[in-house]
């Protein structure tokens, strides 16, 4: 009977609690459902309406709140507009400076700022609802996206930091004498540049003008410091503490400790350590290269009047290793003992070898072509430069030579002079003058060699001492002369100068082209362009010829080249066409004196045209 009494009571407790769980889950179910709905509730009341701008929304610090987007970005305009021209005041250091937006070109961009602080409340329903709530209790402002000119942000900042700044200096080592002595650093200023054009861009952007604006201003501490130079000012009492002895082979000399000061780099600048080097010390390991050292020499060619071409071998050079030897310099002036250095040399490769200039194949002469020159000294002078500008140019097989990209710009600071030169159809002097005799003997000697000719122009008016129709302008950068390398090796040009002609030889393997030439004749295309002077000298009706002129004229010249096979390469024609030179006529200006009257008349027997009359 017991064991049945304590089985019921067992079953009645858990009926009661299962009776109270249930209750339980019921009312936390009613209260989430109370909660829910006053959720909603509270959410639906703050929504407000979609289209407009949440309360406590705010842009560049100008209430927006409860405006749509159309009319938070004419107000923001609005506001923009009657603060457009009112300074803002920065100020920084002690100084002060007024700037208006439109100095820096800074622009907001107001009906995407209003998009924005649409966004801030958005949402549906009730979300949109409890957005808003917490926008209106913590409040929300928006910056306007901003434009501004870079370049005008940075001259202001460059102008303001140096109003104010005071860059910092770094602690050095300086000489008195032999003796060091550390100059202290010091702290300097300078404005924040990042952090002050943000602070300068917003508050041109701002709506608000008043209070003054500080920009950031930090301080600008050295990077070495007088403690940091200890070790370094050891070191330069110990080099200067003795002589050092210098050695090259058999050879040696010492560096006193008053020269040795002159070639060491003291720590300055922001260093802390001690070298060998400067201007003193440049000028010194280059006189000691000038008695040790021997430049390498390019392998070059050698060509003999009789038109072959040997090859001159390079050689290398002998120099010293600068870095190297201010490295032995300066480990021995840091050694208490054994203070000896040793200059280091090495060899140095020449840059064009022996095997690469016996590889271009050149042997022999493939072309020559002289021409007279002479005239103004001027003239001669820049066909002299000229000539040497070019001469010992090489062309690779396939390359083109140009005559102004060989020679450049013809200026006076290349030694050019000033000389007759022919100028839009006139001769006149210019810069220059004389280096179309070169392009022209450069053409020719291409021309006889049977070379591809790309671009080629004859000179306005017709030069009688040039092959006919086989001269060639140049005028940098504009006229050029060039010629392609159509053989499978390399060619050089070199040119001799005399003391009355020119000389353009080209060198190459033998090709061994036939050139054939036909010539058309002169033929005049029209008169002597008419070119009348007023000469006050001269009485009216008269004229007097000055120039006889020359008349335009036209020719042509085809040149056909010929491989050893027989077979046609090239079928070229040059076509010519000079200008007219001015027939120059004096034409009288001056008036003829009237005839003086006597009592009876004109004076003489037959008046004004007779003996006594004028004369012309």
């Amino acid at each position: 009977m017991r064991v049945e009494a304590g089985t019921s009571a067992v079953r009645v407790r858990k009926r009661r609690r299962a009776r109270s769980r249930r209750l339980l889950i019921q009312r936390l179910l009613a209260l989430t459902t109370v909660a829910i709905i006053a959720g909603l509730g509270l959410g639906l009341a703050f929504a407000g309406a979609p289209g407009r701008i949440a309360k406590g929304v705010s842009v560049a610090g100008v209430d927006v709140g409860g405006l749509t987007p159309g009319q938070a970005a004419a107000k923001l305009q609005s506001r923009a507009r009657a603060v457009a021209n009112v300074p803002v005041v920065f100020i920084a250091g002690g100084r002060r400076w007024r700037l208006k937006p439109g100095n820096l070109g800074v622009e907001a961009d107001w009906a995407a700022a209003a998009r924005l602080a649409e966004q801030h409340g958005d949402g549906f329903g009730p979300l949109r609802g409890f957005r808003r709530l917490g926008v209106r209790v913590f409040g929300a402002d928006v910056s306007p996206p901003t434009r501004v000119w870079e370049r005008a942000l940075d001259y202001e900042l460059t102008r303001m930091n140096r109003a104010v700044g005071t860059p910092h200096r770094d602690a050095a080592l300086v000489l008195h004498g032999l003796r060091p002595a550390v100059v202290p650093g010091r702290t300097g200023r300078g404005l924040d540049r990042k952090a002050a054009a943000v602070a300068i861009v917003q508050a041109l952007v701002g709506l608000e003008r008043g209070t003054p604006v500080a920009l950031p201003v930090r301080l600008d501490s050295p990077s070495v410091s007088a403690g940091d130079l200890a070790p370094a000012l050891t070191q330069v009492r110990t080099t200067l503490s003795g002589r050092i002895r210098m050695s090259l082979g058999g050879s040696s000399w010492w560096l006193q400790p008053g020269q040795l000061a002159t070639l060491l780099t003291l720590p300055h600048g922001g260093t802390d350590s001690l070298g060998i080097g400067g201007p003193a010390a440049d000028r010194y390991f280059t006189r000691l290269g000038h008695g040790i050292g021997r430049p390498p020499r390019d392998a070059t060619f050698r060509v003999l009047d009789s038109g072959r071409v040997f090859v001159v071998p390079s050689r290398p050079g002998r120099v010293i290793d600068v870095p190297a030897t201010r490295r032995t310099m300066l480990a021995a002036a840091l050694s208490p003992n054994g203070r000896s250095a040793r200059v280091v040399v090495t060899t140095q490769d020449a840059k064009r070898t022996t095997a690469q200039v016996k590889a271009m194949g050149i042997t022999t002469r493939i072309s020559r072509y002289e021409t007279i020159y002479g005239g103004d000294p001027n003239r001669i002078h820049n066909v002299q430069l000229v000539a040497r500008l070019i001469d010992g140019k090489l062309v690779a097989p396939g390359a083109t030579f140009s005559f102004n990209h060989a020679t450049g710009a013809r200026t006076a600071a290349k030694g050019f002079l000033t000389a007759p030169v022919i100028i839009n159809g006139e001769v006149t002097t210019g810069l220059g003058g004389g280096v179309c005799q070169v392009s022209t003997t450069v053409f020719n000697a291409a021309y006889e060699a049977g070379l591809k000719i790309t671009e080629r122009t004859n000179h306005a008016l017709y030069i009688s001492h040039y092959p006919q129709g086989r001269d060639a302008t140049v005028d940098y950068p504009d006229v050029d002369l060039k010629f392609v390398n159509d053989t499978p090796h390399w060619l050089l040009l070199r040119t001799f100068v005399g003391s009355y002609s020119l000389v353009v030889d080209l060198y190459g393997a033998p090709i061994h082209r036939r050139v054939v030439s036909e010539t058309r004749p002169l033929v005049e295309t029209g008169p002597a362009p008419i070119k009348r002077v007023p000469d006050p000298t001269l009485f009216k009706g008269v004229t007097v010829l000055e120039d006889s002129g020359e008349p335009s004229r036209s020719t042509s010249v085809r040149r056909l080249v010929y491989l050893p096979s027989g077979k046609l390469l090239y079928d070229n024609t040059w076509y010519s066409s000079y200008r007219g030179e001015d027939r120059v006529v004096r034409v009288g200006t001056k008036e003829r004196p009237k005839p003086k009257k006597g009592p009876s008349g004109p004076t003489g027997p037959t008046g004004p045209t007779g003996p006594t009359g004028p004369q012309q």
